[in-house]
């Protein structure tokens, strides 16, 4: 089988995300937010699935690639009649006290060389491609009427060329700036040319205060800008990736909607935050949490939706026929149902920077005592219980090795909390229940393996214990530290230096793709034990596994490479990031690469 990859960039502006095909076209596009019907879809949906191309009217070769250190995405058109690119963005940047994010999305067409002709289609959907929009012609725009707002494409190409879909010669700069609800009532060429030239003073910038080491500084600079849009900035919350039900491998019937926010990911989102010194994130997804956690309820789910909703009933849409034709497609997701223990232990020690970092000023903190308590309170109650665990079993409930790994952690957080606080009741009862989650912990280790099996009285190895390495549950430079990796390599670790999860059946039988968060897992804990060469070895070999502009995927095929899984996952993301921190601190000298 031949190779896969996606064949997509993304933009965005932490309101929306837009997939663009090499091809030029649209493939994903979800609004009015991150979780609602696609507008563009045929990454799923197929012709059904609408358009929006601009290409020529032969055959042509096509280059994409990011403008250094921004989200700005240009796809190049070469052809024998001659060359144009596309340049893609959502406008952000910082105006009137605010960041201006608007529901528009701008496509820029330059001719380069020779006298190409284009053929510009437009033709969004909506209701999951169940209903076509109707196009109402104006003087400089289409409007499309038939979704909640109405869209429209306001462009200086005459209207009749797009409403005829006829080609044309392109023989200076064209403007396609589509909006949703609110039209531009401006100039179009000069604001568009403004908000282009914001949109990547902005990115720049960013990037520039970002602290990020020499260690293969481009992948991480890329990863730290995938992260930030992935970020809903209304409330906050960060979504796992902008794409709902592409396979975890064909026909595997794994079909995930990954457009919500899990709290399971908490931790590790907020250190690569922190690694890379972006505050302002961490302190809008701490108050996400907190209107979470305000809602008073008696556990966390393992995930929400973008604005904290609870119920995200999952849905089957029978007349979308799947990416590749992979069905089911589903919306919404039943995980929501789930009970996943480790979660309290995240939003402890993701809350710790708070407490120990002196650039956030947390002596004016005047809920600390209730934010502890309230969760030392959730972990007393569901310590000893059995759940879902981390890769959300649908019909297995255990007492988790990770699970009780991240409430112990989450106890040691609530510690030092108690500790900065001056609370010594807290700090007591915090030392008590860190105790029996390490009980738990101890209830899955095999002395003749020499190894932490995923689940009490299991044999089952799972490549999320990898976590007891970096979470300093075992100290790094021990024999068992050094033991139990070496168990995990040995079944876990493909010989492309690709890490499964896990290898046992589950409720949709042997899981057929690595998971490759799991391998960067693996490339910190390497770095941990002090195995720093081979630590950078893998680290190396991860990165083939990206596409064409340094997108990573959920999954990886072992056997050819190829990516599933939703795309770019933020997860993947997440790990490469902090993976790369992990080694850069463990080295002595500086690598340029």
């Amino acid at each position: 089988m031949e190779k896969h990859t996606y064949q997509t960039g993304i933009i965005g502006n932490c309101a929306y995300i837009a997939h663009v095909n090499v091809n030029t076209n649209i493939d994903w596009l979800c609004w009015p937010q991150m979780d609602s019907t696609f507008i563009f879809g045929s990454m799923l949906a197929g012709e059904k699935g609408g358009e929006f191309s601009i290409l020529p009217q032969e055959a042509y070769t096509s280059r994409q690639y990011y403008m250094e250190n921004t989200n700005v995405l240009c796809t190049e058109i070469t052809t024998g009649n001659g060359k144009y690119r596309i340049t893609d963005f959502a406008p952000r940047f910082y105006q009137y006290e605010r960041y201006f994010k608007p529901l528009m999305l701008i496509r820029r067409i330059e001719p380069l060389e020779g006298n190409p002709r284009v053929r510009v289609k437009c033709q969004p959907v909506c209701e999951y491609g169940g209903r076509k929009l109707k196009a109402q012609r104006g003087s400089n725009h289409i409007e499309f009427l038939g979704c909640e707002e109405d869209i429209r494409l306001t462009t200086n190409i005459p209207t009749s060329y797009l409403f005829e879909e006829e080609y044309f010669v392109l023989n200076e700069d064209k403007y396609l700036l589509l909006t949703y609800g609110h039209p531009l009532e401006a100039p179009l060429n000069s604001t568009a040319e403004r908000f282009l030239r914001e949109t990547i003073l902005y990115w720049r910038t960013w990037i520039k205060h970002s602290n990020i080491a020499n260690f293969y500084q481009p992948a991480v600079i890329r990863s730290a800008l995938t992260l930030k849009i992935h970020q809903f900035e209304d409330t906050g919350a960060i979504i796992a990736a902008s794409t709902t039900s592409l396979p975890e491998y064909p026909g595997s019937g794994r079909t995930w909607d990954y457009r919500y926010c899990w709290l399971r990911d908490t931790y590790y989102v907020i250190t690569a935050l922190n690694h890379i010194g972006h505050f302002e994130e961490m302190e809008k997804y701490f108050g996400y949490v907190a209107d979470i956690s305000f809602s008073g309820d008696y556990r966390y789910q393992p995930l929400y939706g973008i604005t904290g909703k609870k119920n995200l009933v999952e849905q089957i849409l029978p007349h979308v026929e799947g990416y590749l034709g992979n069905q089911p497609v589903r919306i919404g997701n039943q995980a929501y149902e789930h009970i996943q223990n480790d979660i309290y232990g995240q939003v402890l020690i993701s809350m710790l920077p708070l407490y120990t970092d002196h650039r956030f000023v947390f002596s004016e903190r005047k809920d600390s005592t209730w934010w502890i308590e309230y969760l030392l309170n959730k972990i007393e109650h569901t310590i000893d219980e059995k759940d879902a665990g981390i890769w959300e079993f649908r019909n297995f409930a255990n007492i988790h090795c990770y699970s009780n790994l991240f409430q112990w952690a989450g106890c040691s957080a609530a510690e030092k909390m108690a500790k900065t606080i001056g609370s010594k009741e807290l700090e007591e009862r915090a030392i008590n229940l860190k105790n029996r989650a390490a009980a738990h912990i101890e209830s899955c280790y095999d002395p003749v393996r020499k190894v932490y099996t995923n689940a009490a009285g299991s044999l089952h190895l799972d490549a999320s214990t990898l976590q007891l390495i970096m979470m300093n549950y075992l100290d790094p430079a021990s024999e068992r530290a050094r033991d139990h990796l070496a168990a995990l390599e040995k079944e876990l670790k493909t010989p492309q230096g690709l890490f499964y999860r896990y290898l046992h059946s589950d409720d949709f039988g042997k899981p057929k793709t690595t998971f490759l968060v799991c391998a960067f897992w693996y490339v910190e804990a390497l770095a941990c034990v002090g195995r720093l060469d081979d630590a950078v070895k893998e680290f190396r070999n991860l990165l083939q596994y990206s596409n064409h502009l340094m997108l990573f995927s959920e999954d990886v095929d072992e056997e050819n490479g190829s990516q599933w899984g939703n795309f770019p996952q933020a997860y993947s993301h997440v790990g490469l990031m902090n993976a790369a921190y992990r080694i850069s601190m463990k080295l002595d000298t500086p690598i340029f690469l």
